[in-house]
């Protein structure tokens, strides 16, 4: 057992020789500076408009100052492996300690008042980017690191019989494997050495880690921006194949960023167990049955819904059209990764807008469309661009034969669309183009009828233009059980890891009635694999299948 302390020391100032490439494009280059200052963090979250992200925060930082208020700095570590989790864990601390010693005590910002000493586990069997972003975030921040390079169980046993540690802060989530039974205060498990296990995450998801690392602006590991969503060893991690990008030039695949997952539950989808090498060298890589190239067959396109209106919000009008459009992209074998209603104000539809038409394939908004003071979609979407909105010749010639007489003025306000970036949608049977601004689609249904119409128009105009793709169908099975919630949470939270590529989920239809399961997927397969695992964890007849109707 080797134990090798490193103390090293730098300004927080400097910056990070590598962060050109290990930052998210959409940032300037300006922009991509390490922050100065522990109080920086603080400063990026409580600027921010992101309320979850904002509550998370501050939970994790009481837990944190909780911490610090019970045992001495001498007292507590924090372990770090250089994935996303204890990344986040990493400038969380760097703000908790600075908030906990007060403003007075710290301003001069020097990441010298950092004083919580850093365990690392070198293994043989990490990625050298791991190994390498850990060691420039050590000297960068300033941290003092005590590196395992034994088995972590000895490492550590023999780091505690040397220093006086009482508490340990883990990168630890719920879902992951080792957060089964963890709450933010946990002691060690029964033949480990004693120590306060203290998780500030546990309640954080996969968006809230990287919404916190792109609010605030802080490096990462470069792998993540590969398309690797959850990092293990070089020999069980492979980038995340609902990353990956079609390459029509048949060379090496090509992946979006990990922050670009839209679906958190998928998160270790690229973790995989693989086998030994065919004679051509090529390894291929497998998880609980499913290949990596069923992964890539089966991959999402996604869509949003954002609907536009006050009397939504006020429940004066219940919204047809989201429920009835969901149903549409789900025939079509695509994945509504959210739904949303905002309010009749241009910053709420630019806000919502510019979030979802980053991430997802496609977006669909609704209301908000016409000459009223309220009908602001257009505006918001412009906004959402960053262009401006311009008069459109042939969209306003379409409104004076459709309106006539009343199109008065030297311009109608309706006709002004987004610049540079609209494209209008002819159908024989629209009386009106629909608009389509880059990957959002504005449409102006106001109920399920007239959905259907512009729907059907909207599939034969941008099938022809391979934008609209028919996916493989989604397949489902859906059994109930007498079981209580309490019994069946956990398998079936150990199901989920278990199968990430299906979506498993539960719902009751009254408190009084059984609990109605549900799997969906694209591979039947599957399915039946998952409800074969669940069956096996219960007593025969504990669960029956049932219509989906």
């Amino acid at each position: 057992m080797h134990i090798d302390q490193t103390k090293t020391r730098f300004t927080d100032k400097q910056l990070v020789a590598s962060i050109k490439h290990l930052s998210p494009p959409r940032f300037p280059l300006l922009l991509r500076l390490v922050f100065s200052g522990q109080m920086e963090i603080d400063k990026a979250i409580t600027e921010c408009d992101d309320r979850r992200l904002k509550t998370k925060y501050s939970n994790a930082i009481y837990v944190i100052q909780r911490t610090l208020a019970l045992y001495s700095i001498e007292e507590v570590a924090f372990s770090f492996n250089g994935g996303k989790d204890s990344t986040v864990l990493l400038h969380l601390l760097r703000a908790g300690y600075f908030l906990h010693k007060g403003e007075k005590s710290c301003s001069n910002g020097d990441v010298k008042d950092f004083p919580i000493r850093t365990i690392y586990f070198e293994s043989p069997s990490a990625f050298p980017e791991i190994n390498s972003f850990t060691y420039d975030t050590a000297t960068t921040y300033g941290l003092q690191l005590d590196i395992i390079r034994s088995d972590f169980k000895s490492g550590l046993e023999a780091l505690l019989n040397a220093k006086p540690i009482k508490a340990i802060f883990l990168g630890v989530r719920m879902g992951d494997p080792t957060a089964v039974g963890q709450e933010q205060f946990s002691p060690s498990s029964l033949g480990w050495p004693p120590f306060m296990r203290v998780n500030p995450i546990l309640d954080w998801s996969y968006r809230d880690v990287w919404a916190f690392l792109l609010t605030c602006k802080v490096p990462y590991c470069s792998l993540y921006d590969q398309g690797y969503t959850s990092i293990g060893s070089i020999y069980d991690t492979v980038p995340n194949a609902l990353l990956c990008i079609n390459n029509s030039s048949g060379s090496k695949e090509v992946f979006r960023p990990a922050y670009l997952l839209s679906d958190g539950r998928l998160e270790r989808a690229g973790r995989v167990k693989k086998l030994p090498s065919s004679v051509s060298g090529h390894n291929p890589a497998v998880i609980n049955g499913l290949d990596n190239m069923d992964l890539h067959n089966s991959s999402l396109l996604t869509a949003s819904a954002i609907a536009v209106g006050d009397e939504i919000l006020f429940g004066t009008v219940e919204d047809q059209i989201g429920p009835s459009l969901c149903r549409k992209l789900h025939s079509f074998g695509w994945l509504v990764s959210q739904t949303a209603v905002v309010r009749n104000d241009i910053d709420s539809v630019a806000e919502e807008v510019e979030r979802r038409q980053s991430t997802d394939d496609m977006v669909f908004i609704y209301g908000g469309v016409g000459p009223l003071h309220s009908d602001v979609t257009t505006a918001g979407v412009a906004k959402a661009f960053g262009v401006r909105l311009a008069p459109d010749e042939e969209f306003e010639e379409y409104l004076r034969h459709l309106i006539g007489d009343q199109c008065t003025g030297d311009r109608n306000e309706m006709a002004l669309l987004p610049e540079g970036i609209t494209e209008l949608l002819h159908h024989e049977k629209l009386i009106v183009p629909l608009i389509k601004c880059k990957n959002v689609i504005i449409l102006t249904a106001t109920n399920a009828l007239e959905l259907d119409e512009e729907w059907n128009c909207l599939i034969e105009l941008m099938r022809s233009d391979d934008v609209l793709l028919m996916m493989q169908s989604f397949v489902s099975k859906h059994l109930t059980t007498n079981l209580t919630d309490v019994e069946i949470a956990r398998p079936l939270s150990k199901l989920c890891l278990e199968f990430p590529d299906l979506y498993i989920g539960c719902h009751r239809k009254s408190r009084k009635e059984p609990l109605i399961l549900y799997f969906k997927g694209k591979d039947q397969d599957r399915i039946e694999s998952a409800v074969e695992a669940l069956n096996k964890k219960f007593c025969p007849g504990a669960f029956v299948e049932i219509n989906s109707s």
